[in-house]
């Protein structure tokens, strides 16, 4: 099977960025994708970020489990992070956020205070990788859309300041993936829910993982949106796909027919879903 890799020359020129910028921020907000919480993570950032105090933000809650949500956020916490899930694209808890950052730098703030200075300005980078919302977040708590944004991966070019409001300042940031999956459900997962640019992996490939998926975690949602039977579901998925391909007027393109569920998933027409729980190796999720 082939593997994904994704790793274009701007991505190394963000990381770059990411380095010289670092210093000048008091915090960090990483944007995840709550449907892969973990696999959204670029293992590169923690590096960069260092002990930078960071607030997980779990982004597109609206289409991810909300029982498996509510278990990665403990799963941050219980990490030493702060955390939250949101729906950015809607601005549902967008600013709690800033009393969240306030909260995490309230010794800084006070120390500031003490030698004079009576507003004092919260700097926060906002990193995360591409297609997690990041730059609706920004344009959302700065209330204007200055971020750009795209249902793309690799919209977001250079690092740009917003001034969320009178003492929170934001720097956006490119969205960084990395040179090489630590495994090929990591692949699968972003390819999956958007992450990765559609033209460098294979949709039967994509689509046969996540029916797979479907399959054993979400079966009634399979059940409502293409009349899959309960026999339906004790067949191996390659041979699910085929019988997909044809009951939903593909004829023989299961290429097409994988396409399909990709954007059904992604869209929401197959409920909500997550990929991945707190805990789970990719031994135990297959």
């Amino acid at each position: 099977m082939a593997q994904i890799q994704w790793f274009p020359g701007h991505m190394a020129k963000a990381r770059k960025q990411v380095q010289e910028k670092i210093k000048q921020v008091d915090l960090v907000l990483e944007v995840v994708d709550a449907r892969t919480p973990e696999s959204s993570r670029n293992p590169m950032l923690d590096e960069l970020v260092a002990d930078k105090p960071r607030i997980m933000v779990l982004n597109k809650q609206d289409l991810a489990d909300p029982a498996l949500t509510a278990a990665w956020v403990q799963y941050y916490q219980d990490q030493g992070f702060a955390a939250i899930a949101i729906d950015a694209q809607h601005a549902k808890r967008l600013q709690q956020i800033p009393q969240l950052a306030t909260k995490l730098m309230a010794e800084k703030i006070a120390r500031k205070k003490a030698r004079g200075i009576r507003n004092p300005m919260i700097k926060a980078m906002c990193i995360g990788i591409p297609n997690v919302g990041k730059s609706t977040v920004l344009n959302r708590l700065v209330r204007r859309n200055i971020a750009v944004t795209g249902n793309k991966p690799g919209v977001t070019k250079n690092q740009q300041g917003l001034k969320a409001s009178d003492n929170f300042q934001l720097l956006d940031t490119p969205g960084i993936l990395w040179p090489k999956f630590a495994s090929q459900a990591i692949g699968m997962r972003l390819a999956f829910t958007g992450a990765i640019a559609d033209a460098v992996f294979q949709e039967d490939m994509v689509g046969l993982y996540g029916l797979t998926y479907f399959m054993a975690h979400y079966p009634a949602a399979l059940k409502k949106a293409y009349h899959v039977t309960d026999d339906d579901l004790n067949e191996a998925p390659h041979d699910l796909l085929v019988k997909l391909t044809k009951s939903q007027g593909f004829a023989e393109a299961y290429d097409r027919m994988a396409e399909r569920l990709i954007f059904d998933a992604r869209q929401g027409k197959l409920g909500r879903f997550t990929l991945e729980k707190p805990g789970e190796t990719d031994a135990d999720a297959e």
